[in-house]
């Protein structure tokens, strides 16, 4: 997306904290990771997990899927190391393959975060990230300035700001997750 930028991997430590919050009992949380993502973004956002983890005295256990034959032994991985919750760090691989992880963390009733909303639709518990909209949004005001005449050079990059709580209840229930009302409240799409 030429002109436009998203908080792709920006966004680690508040999901942890978002997911502490709806999973206040967890004594484990795994974090699942792409090891080959090239972003260094990626990496730096993980080691914020594990910062903000440390800061709080919460265990975690990260686990690493980089192809499709790695969820299920990460997921394994997950099990065998006792998480009560998985951080499914941003990464488009795991978009590309959400409904395997999805279906995998809901046969472990394992509470999870995710990116995208879209996550959340599809049956997770619960996502924090970049507003997608927003972004075509502006991609397309962007397009728009371009084809009026307007030099793609001289147009400043945009950053998108909005980004989005979406919370499941549907799953929530599932999985026997009460969300606090203080999380409820600041949600911005409550699925019921």
């Amino acid at each position: 997306m030429t002109g436009v930028s998203i908080l792709a991997f920006s966004l680690g430590p508040k999901r942890f904290e978002l997911l502490r919050e709806a999973v206040p009992h967890a004594r484990r949380i795994a974090v699942l990771v792409n090891p080959h993502q090239r972003d260094p973004g990626s990496k730096a956002d993980a080691h914020a997990v594990e910062a903000a983890a440390r800061a709080s005295g919460q265990a975690i256990s990260i686990v690493h899927a980089n192809s499709v034959a790695d969820i299920e032994p990460a997921f394994a991985a997950i099990a065998a190391q006792g998480a009560d919750a998985l951080l499914v760090m941003a990464d488009p691989f795991f978009n590309d393959n959400r409904e395997k992880i999805i279906a995998l963390a809901a046969r472990q009733a394992l509470p999870a975060i995710y990116e995208w909303r879209e996550f959340a639709q599809a049956g997770g518990l619960m996502s924090y990230g970049t507003s997608l909209t927003d972004a075509f949004r502006l991609l397309g005001d962007y397009a728009g300035r371009v084809l009026k005449g307007a030099k793609p050079a001289d147009l400043p990059v945009q950053q998108v700001v909005k980004v989005e709580l979406v919370l499941n209840l549907k799953t929530a229930k599932t999985l026997g997750v009460t969300f606090p009302i203080t999380l409820l409240g600041r949600a911005d799409e409550v699925i019921e």
